[in-house]
C-alpha cells in the first residue's frame, strides 16, 4: 500500500478542491510534509481528513472540527490517526455542546440511554477504515461535499 501521497492524489482521494488542502495546511489543519516545495502526505494525514471531510459532511464547522481535534489530543494526547487505529471503534458523540468519545458499543448505547437531547453519532474508524480501503482499491472519495452537489456546481459553471 502507498504510505506518501501528492497533493493530486489527495485532491482524488478525497475530493476536497486543491483550495480547501491549500487552505488546511496554511491553516495547520492538516500539515503536510515538503518535499522540495511540494506537499507530501503521509497515510496519517489521509486519515485526519478523511475523519475532517467526514465531521463537515455532518455539519460540523471548521472551528468545530478544530475543537474536536484539540479534545482528542487532550484526552488521548495523539492525533485522531493514533487513536483510530489502535482501537478497533472509536465513536464521537456529541449533542451539540458536550464531546464524547467511546470506544465501544456498549459505551455508545450508555452515552445514548442517559442523554436528554439527540445525539449525533460519528463512527471516526469506519471513516479510516473507508478511506484505506479506497487508497487500496485506488477509489476512495470522502469529501465534504457529496457527487449531486459536485454534479449540480459542474452544470452551474
Amino acid at each position: 500500500m502507498q504510505d506518501r501521497f501528492t497533493s493530486h492524489d489527495v485532491v482524488a482521494l478525497t475530493g476536497i478542491t486543491p483550495r480547501q488542502l491549500q487552505w488546511w495546511d496554511e491553516r495547520g489543519v492538516v500539515k503536510a510534509s515538503r518535499d522540495g516545495h511540494r506537499r507530501v502526505y503521509s497515510m496519517k494525514h489521509l486519515a485526519e481528513m478523511a475523519v475532517i471531510c467526514e465531521l463537515r459532511r455532518k455539519g460540523f464547522s471548521l472551528q468545530g472540527v478544530r475543537k474536536v481535534i484539540r479534545f482528542l489530543d487532550r484526552e488521548f494526547g495523539k492525533g485522531l490517526a493514533e487513536i483510530v487505529e489502535h482501537n478497533s471503534e472509536v465513536h464521537l458523540l456529541t449533542d451539540g455542546t458536550h464531546l464524547y468519545v467511546r470506544t465501544s458499543a456498549q459505551q455508545v448505547v450508555d452515552v445514548l440511554k442517559n442523554s436528554q437531547q439527540p445525539i449525533l453519532d460519528v463512527c471516526l474508524s469506519d471513516t479510516v477504515r473507508r478511506m484505506r480501503a479506497g487508497v487500496i482499491s485506488g477509489k476512495a472519495n470522502t469529501s465534504v461535499t457529496s457527487s449531486d452537489d459536485r454534479r449540480r456546481a459542474r452544470k452551474v459553471s
